[in-house]
């Protein structure tokens, strides 16, 4: 176990989070909680018991997170977090977003969870800049981190693709971060 006052280590991975073998990943999900995006994608390879317990827990506001089972994906645990949608910027979306990352590494670390993998949440169907989202999810992640989090060791930004990965590279080596 590493020293509570270490930051975990931070990386870019281009992969389906639905495959990846860590404590909790996180789903990018509607208020709902109950599938579109990537939200559909972890609840096909979950099953349905994953949408059974996602009944139970009341939907999600926009920058909160909830945590279930993972039930058949790799992952222990499913943290739910909402996103907000693009508005042209003025409408908190900076904020809400960053509030996400927050949550869910609360979430995590009130649970003693040592992985967690972050998709770029946002910026698909909720059509939020991908660099600016990249920005965020990486300052945020840094500054909640920074101190340590508990049990955290790894935190993973899980990109569907190339061009998404470079966005979080680029943030997080701006901030000093190692890949």
């Amino acid at each position: 176990m590493r020293p509570a006052d270490t930051r975990p280590a931070l990386s870019v991975i281009i992969a389906d989070i639905t495959t990846l073998a860590v404590d909790a990943i996180v789903n990018a999900a509607n208020s709902s909680l109950l599938g579109c995006g990537v939200d559909g994608a972890i609840h096909r390879a979950a099953g349905p018991g994953l949408l059974a317990e996602c009944r139970t827990l009341g939907g999600c506001p926009t920058g909160e997170a909830r945590m279930s089972r993972g039930y058949n994906p790799r992952a222990r645990r499913v943290i739910h977090t909402v996103g907000p949608i693009w508005c042209g910027g003025d409408a908190d979306e900076d904020q809400l977003l960053a509030a996400c990352y927050q949550s869910s590494l609360r979430l995590a670390a009130r649970h003693g969870l040592a992985t967690i993998a972050f998709p770029a949440i946002s910026t698909g169907i909720y059509g939020f800049p991908a660099e600016r989202a990249a920005a965020i999810a990486v300052r945020t992640v840094v500054g909640e981190t920074d101190e340590g989090t508990g049990a955290l060791e790894k935190v993973l930004f899980c990109c569907f693709d190339r061009h998404a990965a470079r966005y979080h590279e680029a943030a997080l080596l701006q901030l000093g971060g190692a890949l």
